[in-house]
This record gives structure tokens, C-alpha cells and sequence, in this order.
């Protein structure tokens, strides 16, 4: 029963035949079958077909309420089961972009695996867009992203405000200004994130904005290098504040220079799970302590 009620409420969030058999790994006719079934044991109609969407009666919808209600509860069972078993170790699934790995994760990964030591990581990366499409489609538990989404169907838990900030090597001509001004970029030897994470992306939109072109030097993919390089190419980088940690900037001569526009630069990132997924709860313990204290970590 409990797999009918898992393809009854995927077909039901998908809205189609189609995107649930591609989510379950079920053909369409194996999906249909399952419908049929529990249809015929509770001897009603769950859909209205109209074309190729799918839409709930009202005893469908009442369906559906008992589906998520049941499975909440099968979830729990399994979860209280599980504590017997000692020996097996829990898995959680994580989405994150390359940039958030670099930035936020190590930090949260170190709390996690502190607090839960027996409990075994598995990392997906990509785009946000892509990991907002994993946590839809369930293939991850928890995403972090770069940025605040409002999705039916999914949570959005902000952790923290981040922007960018100009940095640049103690020695550099602009160390030693008290504040900065865009035009003083213009032109400017400047090291950059490669292109399509959102740092590239304000970067990019911020000169454009104000009409500065820059003399990009170098793109590239990691902050680690973008901060090494700095003082050995007398270049400038807008850099994430979340990733210029205090001894960061120390241990590589390195200073942060004030730029009013940069607070146009302020993205929120957060945490995003399904709205209908069954997280254990020490996921849930951790992501709460997460949103208290990583502030505090990243400052």
C-alpha cells in the first residue's frame, strides 16, 4: 500500500503522468496500473484528466491528505526502528554549488559530522538552479544556495546575508583608501569568478549598471587561488564576504577596501528542503542550530 500512496502523492505534486514516472523510474502504464488500484480498492475517482494534465476531484484531494498523512507516519515508524540498529549508519544528502562548497559547507559539514558522527555525508554539486531541482525532485535531503527562492512545494530557511566586498593586497594602490569609488575600478587589473555562479553574474551586472569595464585578467574557478594570486599579480577581486575571514585576509597580506555599491550586491543564502520531506531529526536539530550559529562562524 504504502508504494500506491507514494505514486498516488508524486503524481499528484507532478501533475503529470509523464514527470512522475521519470522521478519514480516507473514506466507509464506500471504508474497508471497503481492508480487504477487504489481507485478500485477505495471505489472512487482521484483525477480528472484534462488533456495531459492531471487534477484531483475532491475526494481525491482528501486522498491525498490521508497519502502524505500515512506516509509521515510510516516514515516515523521507520525512523523509531532504526535506532535499534546501531551498526547501520544514515545517510544524508546534500546539493550545493561550487562556490557554496568553498564558502558555507565547510562549515556546516563540520558541524553536522560533529554533533552526528555516525551519520554518512553524500555531496552533490551544481548550479542553483540545479540543486533547487534536485530537492524537488527528491534526489537530495537539503540544498544551500546563493540565493532566496519562493517555490510551491519547497522550504526556504535563510541563513545569512552575504555580498561582495573589493579586496585587494595590503601594498596595492587602493589599499590605503578610506572608501573606494566604481570608477576606481575602471580599468582595473581584476581578478574575477568564472562565469555562471551568481558572484559572476552581480559582478558582471554591477559594472555593466554603473558602466565600468574593468581589465579582467584572469577567470577562475576558486576563491583558494583568486586570493593567492592577488598580491603576486597586483590585481583587485570582488570576493564574497562570507569566504574573507579574518585570518584568511591576514595569512595572504591582504585588506578589504569599503565601496558603497557594493550593498547592491546582497544575496540571502539559504537552506531549502521539500515541503512534504520526512527529515530525520537530527537533520532538523542541525539545520535549527545551523541558523543560530553560522552567523556567528562566518563572522
Amino acid at each position: 500500500m504504502n508504494e500506491e500512496l507514494l505514486v498516488f502523492t508524486t503524481v499528484v505534486e507532478q501533475s503529470s503522468l509523464n514527470k512522475a514516472s521519470k522521478l519514480l523510474n516507473l514506466s507509464q502504464p506500471a504508474l497508471s496500473r497503481k492508480i487504477a488500484k487504489l481507485e478500485e480498492e477505495w471505489g472512487v475517482s482521484l483525477f480528472l484528466r484534462k488533456g495531459k494534465r492531471l487534477e484531483l476531484t475532491q475526494v481525491g484531494q482528501e486522498a491525498y491528505v490521508y497519502a502524505l498523512a500515512q506516509l509521515k507516519r510510516h516514515q516515523k515508524f521507520l525512523q523509531s526502528v532504526s535506532r535499534f540498529k546501531g551498526t547501520e549508519r544514515r545517510l544524508v544528502t546534500i546539493g550545493a554549488s561550487l562556490t557554496t562548497i568553498q564558502t558555507t559547507l565547510p562549515p556546516l559539514v563540520t558541524a553536522l559530522m560533529h554533533k552526528y558522527p555516525d551519520i554518512e555525508m553524500k555531496l552533490i554539486t551544481g548550479k542553483t538552479h540545479e540543486i533547487v531541482a534536485s530537492v524537488r525532485e527528491r534526489r537530495v535531503d537539503v540544498g544551500i544556495i546563493a540565493s532566496s527562492i519562493q517555490e510551491t512545494g519547497l522550504i526556504c530557511i535563510p541563513m545569512f546575508d552575504d555580498h561582495l566586498e573589493l579586496v585587494v593586497a595590503k601594498n596595492h594602490e587602493l589599499a590605503g583608501q578610506v572608501r573606494a569609488e566604481m570608477d576606481s575600478l575602471r580599468g582595473q587589473p581584476m581578478i574575477v569568478f568564472s562565469k555562471g555562479t551568481w558572484y559572476r553574474r552581480l559582478i558582471d551586472e554591477l559594472f555593466g549598471r554603473y558602466g565600468v569595464v574593468p581589465d579582467i585578467r584572469m577567470e577562475i574557478d576558486s576563491f583558494e587561488a583568486i586570493v593567492r594570486l592577488l598580491p603576486t599579480c597586483k590585481t583587485a577581486a570582488l570576493l564574497p564576504k562570507s569566504y574573507l575571514r579574518s585570518q584568511l585576509l591576514r595569512d595572504n597580506d591582504l585588506v578589504t577596501v569599503p565601496m558603497k555599491e557594493l550593498a547592491q550586491t546582497r544575496r540571502e543564502t539559504c537552506l531549502i528542503y521539500g515541503e512534504h520531506t520526512l527529515l530525520s531529526p537530527e537533520l532538523k536539530e542541525w539545520m535549527k542550530e545551523i541558523k543560530e550559529s553560522l552567523p556567528r562562524e562566518l563572522s
